[in-house]
């Protein structure tokens, strides 16, 4: 079985570059190619996809040039101006590498009315055309428009990035959450939806197991076996956990009790399918 953590991210630490990343944590350093490869190997770990952390098209070959050295990265999910009337060159000159596999941009920064841009919705729409993903961000508040931005795109393969970032209160699940992501889970061009990032939803305190694997089942009963992914949010997932391998233990821990096709399909199987993968 082929382990894959489909979301992680990696950066050549500035203040200027990463003006969100909290100035004296773990995140303000550099996180590269060989601290990647170090801790998946330390958690048996075979792949990834690495993830935009910039809003520009620099972005993009930085993580694909990074692709190229290492091979554990099988896909990237970078950025384009969807709103620029040119950004069908760039989706095409993208599309021609053989590793980028899909786009995101930071919605959960927007208001409401981005969701629903024309302009936006154009760019959104070249994307099938040329065989690419996106990656839907947002916060549980902004489910109800992230439906009306799904149903304008019917044809365009989308993945629910961080279980929709819920409102996380330790000791149980918040209703708006689950009634949003059941309606999402109705529309088939939902293709999955990555059980990462969950850790730093949690408020001030321990990050609750139990509530952890509430939240795990609940989108498993929600979204079944066949679109739930496995993802660490590496290395943002270190403002609350110790190291990369410790979400991973956490991770098998929940699937332990699943059939064996169910645990491979969750830790690897959905991502090699849902990014059309060319991994062995």
């Amino acid at each position: 079985m082929k382990v894959i953590d489909a979301h992680h991210h990696l950066w050549r630490y500035s203040p200027e570059a990463y003006d969100w990343i909290p100035a004296g944590s773990a995140l303000a350093a550099d996180h590269l190619a060989p601290e990647l490869e170090a801790s998946l190997a330390a958690a048996g770990v075979d792949g990834t996809i690495a993830v935009q952390a910039r809003q520009i098209p620099a972005e993009n070959d930085f993580l694909l040039d990074l692709a190229d050295r290492c091979p554990a990265i099988r896909g990237v999910v970078g950025w384009a101006p969807l709103i620029d009337s040119e950004v069908d060159a760039l989706l095409e000159t993208l599309a021609a590498r053989d590793r980028f596999v899909g786009v995101r941009h930071v919605l959960q920064d927007e208001p409401d009315d981005y969701f629903l841009r024309d302009d936006f919705h154009r760019g959104l729409a070249r994307l099938p055309t040329h065989g690419l993903r996106y990656e839907l961000l947002l916060f549980q508040r902004q489910l109800p428009v992230a439906i009306r931005l799904v149903d304008r795109q019917p044809d365009l393969g989308i993945i629910v990035d961080h279980i929709a970032k819920p409102e996380v209160h330790p000791g149980r699940i918040e209703p708006a959450w689950r009634s949003g992501m059941r309606e999402l889970a109705r529309r088939d061009h939902i293709l999955g939806v990555k059980f990462s990032g969950l850790a730093t939803e949690f408020p001030e305190g321990p990050v609750d197991p139990e509530t952890v694997r509430a939240y795990f089942e609940e989108t498993l009963g929600i979204f079944g076996a066949e679109r739930v992914m496995f993802g660490t949010d590496w290395p943002v997932c270190l403002l609350r956990l110790d190291h990369y391998r410790q979400w991973v233990d956490t991770v098998r821990d929940l699937v332990g009790t699943l059939s064996e096709s169910e645990r491979e399909a969750i830790l690897g199987g959905n991502a090699r399918r849902i990014y059309s993968l060319d991994f062995p």
